[in-house]
C-alpha cells in the first residue's frame, strides 16, 4: 500500500509553502515519524514527517511551492526494510594487491609522409572562443532568495511605504541595573532553575510600564479606526543565519522577571535551530531589537508592521558624564525609538523613552510599580 505525503496545516493566514529541503531521497527507506522534508513559509520552516514506514517515492523537487493539502510525495509501505550490516568479520576481505603493471612505451611517429588520400588527417574544425567573464562576474555567485527572506524584503519596504517612521534618542546610566544584576545573579539563578538575568528583562518590564501611561504606542491603525490594547505581546527580535525573526512574548505584561528570561532564551534558541512554532510569530503589539549584542552603538530599527513602536538597545560603553557638577565615567547605552507618527505624537514617544530611562536608571521602580 503507498501512503500519501502532504502539506500540513501551516497555521494563521498561511496557505503555501516552499519545499525547502529533502532529508531522504527518493527510493530511501524511512522509519514512521522520521522527518523527511523541510518546508519554508513566510514566518518559520515546518518539517514534515513520514506518516508510516517504507520506501520514499515520487519526491516534490526542492524549491516548488506547494498549498496546504498539496501532494509531497508517498511511502511505499509493501517496501522491506533493508538488511541490517553484517557485523565486520563478515566483510569480504579485501583483494591482494598487484604490482603496477609495467609502462609501456608510447609508440614513436613515423617521420615517413603518407600520401594515400584514405589516411589524410582531417581539417580541424574552427570553434568559436568561449565568451570571456569579466574579472567581477567569475567571482560572483548567485542564490535564490529564500521565502523568508523574501517576506522580510517585503515586510520591511512596506513599513517604509505606509508609516510616517520617526525616531527619537535617548541614553540611559546601566550603573544601577547592572549593580543590582551583579548582586543577585547567583542567587536569582539559583532560584528559578537556571534561569539567568540579564538586561533585556529590565528593558521589558520597563517597556510594560512605560505602554501603560502611553497607551498609543501600543496601538495600531484599522482603516479609519485606532485600535488600542489593554495587553502587551512584545516581541523579542532575533538575528538568525535564515534572517530576523521576532517571536512574541504573549501577555508580557503578565511575566515576572524569572519567566520573561525563560521564555527569551527559549526563543532565542528555537529561533536559531528553526523550531518556533507560527503562533509564537503572531499578534506582536510592540517589539524590542538589541543591535548591542553585535557591538553597534546607535541605529534607526525600522517598525515591524503594523505596529507602531520598536525599541532600540546598543551596546553598553563607559563615556564620560557629568553628574552633580563632575565628570565621571558610566556604563552608558544609547536608546531609540522609533514610531508610526501618524498615530503617536512627538511628545508622547519622546515621554515614553524618558520613562524607559528612568525605571531602568532606578530598577526599584519596575518592582515598586512607580
Amino acid at each position: 500500500m503507498t501512503v500519501e505525503i502532504r502539506v500540513p496545516a501551516l497555521g494563521e493566514s498561511l496557505t503555501t509553502a516552499t519545499v525547502a529541503r529533502w532529508l531522504k531521497n527518493s527510493g530511501d527507506y524511512v522509519q514512521h515519524d522520521e522527518t523527511i522534508v523541510e518546508l519554508e513559509t513566510d514566518k518559520v520552516s515546518v518539517e514534515v514527517t513520514a506518516p508510516s514506514a517504507g520506501r520514499l517515492e515520487d519526491c516534490v523537487a526542492v524549491g516548488t511551492e506547494v498549498e496546504i493539502g498539496g501532494l509531497l510525495g508517498a511511502v511505499d509501505e509493501t517496501a522491506e526494510a533493508p538488511a541490517v550490516p553484517q557485523a565486520a568479520a563478515a566483510e569480504p576481505a579485501p583483494a591482494p594487491k598487484t604490482a603496477a603493471p609495467e609502462p609501456v612505451a608510447a609508440p614513436v611517429a613515423s617521420s615517413a609522409r603518407v600520401t594515400s588520400p584514405a589516411s589524410e588527417a582531417p581539417k580541424p574544425v574552427s570553434v568559436p572562443p568561449a565568451p570571456k567573464l569579466s574579472s567581477h562576474e567569475a567571482r560572483e555567485r548567485r542564490v535564490p532568495m529564500s521565502r523568508l527572506r523574501q517576506t522580510i524584503a517585503r515586510n520591511l519596504k512596506a513599513a517604509q511605504n505606509t508609516a510616517a517612521i520617526l525616531t527619537t534618542f535617548n541614553e540611559i546610566d546601566m550603573s544601577a541595573a547592572k549593580a543590582l544584576r551583579a548582586e543577585y545573579k547567583d542567587e536569582f539563578e539559583k532560584k528559578h532553575d537556571g534561569a539567568r538575568l540579564g538586561f533585556m528583562s529590565f528593558f521589558a518590564r520597563a517597556v510594560v510600564g512605560a505602554l501603560k501611561d502611553y497607551p498609543a504606542i501600543n496601538a495600531q491603525i484599522e482603516g479609519d479606526e485606532i485600535v488600542y490594547r489593554d495587553f502587551v505581546n512584545l516581541g523579542i527580535a532575533v538575528g538568525t543565519e535564515r534572517g530576523l525573526v521576532v517571536p512574541v512574548l504573549h501577555d508580557a505584561d503578565q511575566m515576572s522577571f524569572a519567566e520573561l528570561e525563560r521564555r527569551i532564551a527559549d526563543y532565542g534558541k528555537r529561533a536559531r535551530t528553526g523550531g518556533l512554532k507560527l503562533e509564537e510569530l503572531s499578534h506582536g503589539t510592540f517589539s524590542i531589537t538589541n543591535g548591542g549584542i553585535f557591538g553597534s552603538l546607535l541605529s534607526t530599527p525600522i517598525l515591524n508592521t503594523p505596529q507602531s513602536g520598536i525599541l532600540g538597545m546598543h551596546a553598553i560603553q563607559d563615556r564620560p558624564v557629568v553628574r552633580d557638577g563632575q565628570i565621571v565615567i558610566r556604563p552608558m547605552m544609547y536608546v531609540a525609538l522609533s514610531y508610526d507618527h501618524r498615530i503617536v505624537d512627538g511628545r508622547e514617544a519622546v515621554s515614553f523613552l524618558v520613562r524607559i530611562k528612568q525605571l531602568v536608571e532606578d530598577p526599584r521602580r519596575l518592582l515598586l510599580d512607580l
